[in-house]
């Protein structure tokens, strides 16, 4: 029987309310089966980084063939390339979408955009292709976890997100929300799963090569990312037309 029981299904914000209280106390495997038997059109959205192998583990085992949307920058490391090449081999994921921007060179012909205004270059990049590879599906699972920022604290393991055109809603899946960080630590150790090459090197958290550096012992771990500017979000996750800020710089 599906989860939200039987006869007509219910609107997203009724079908998200009711799998929140059904899943509350499962596991992340059981919030991740539970995604895919509930949205029909759903995909995971991955950055192939520092921790984004525990999420695609989780996947592997309950869906090998979901859509995998992997967005790339054209400003990523190479490590992150290879790495995402490596990962989708060794999960065995058949359904990888690599996604990138069809304006950059319009709107950023010398590559320098995120120099002057990282919030634009974000958007042209990233927010921007990945709303356009979204259209097509009705839920999406991320990697956010409770435990990453104040704002974070009570995120629960299915939301509603409207599209950009204000008209339908999306479901947002996020089957890591109760993990703490030695939960993710543990299940990568564990499972023996790969790690990202450049975590090693002193990056903990992994974004784009001109705007990522590595992380002095005692930082934070997002201190990385943005240095020396107020931005700490690429700006693809938002709530109520915002883009949700983690806190995580000082």
């Amino acid at each position: 029987m599906p989860l939200d029981g039987p006869g007509t299904k219910p609107a997203p914000d009724a079908r998200v309310a009711r799998l929140n209280v059904q899943m509350r106390h499962h596991a992340a495997h059981d919030v991740m089966r539970a995604a895919v038997e509930a949205v029909p059109k759903l995909a995971l959205v991955s950055s192939f980084g520092a921790e984004s192998v525990a999420l695609l583990h989780l996947a592997s085992r309950v869906r090998k063939d979901l859509p995998i949307l992997f967005i790339d920058t054209e400003m990523l490391f190479s490590e992150t390339l290879a790495y995402q090449r490596d990962v989708a081999v060794k999960l065995g994921l058949t359904k990888i979408k690599v996604i990138r921007a069809t304006d950059i060179y319009k709107h950023d012909p010398n590559g320098t955009l995120h120099q002057s205004d990282p919030d634009a270059c974000c958007a042209l990049r990233k927010s921007a292709p990945l709303a356009a590879a979204l259209s097509g599906f009705d839920g999406w699972i991320t990697g956010r976890k409770r435990f990453q920022s104040g704002t974070r604290a009570q995120l629960p393991h299915f939301e509603t997100e409207d599209h950009q055109d204000n008209m339908s809603t999306r479901i947002k899946v996020n089957p890591l929300a109760f993990w703490a960080a030695s939960d993710v630590q543990d299940y990568i150790e564990e499972n023996n799963l790969p790690r990202h090459p450049l975590v090693a090197r002193g990056y903990p958290s992994i974004g784009c090569a001109p705007c990522t550096s590595p992380v002095a012992k005692g930082e934070d771990p997002r201190a990385g990312r943005w240095r020396e500017t107020t931005k700490d979000e690429c700006g693809i996750h938002f709530a109520n037309g915002n883009a949700i800020r983690t806190g995580a710089k000082t």
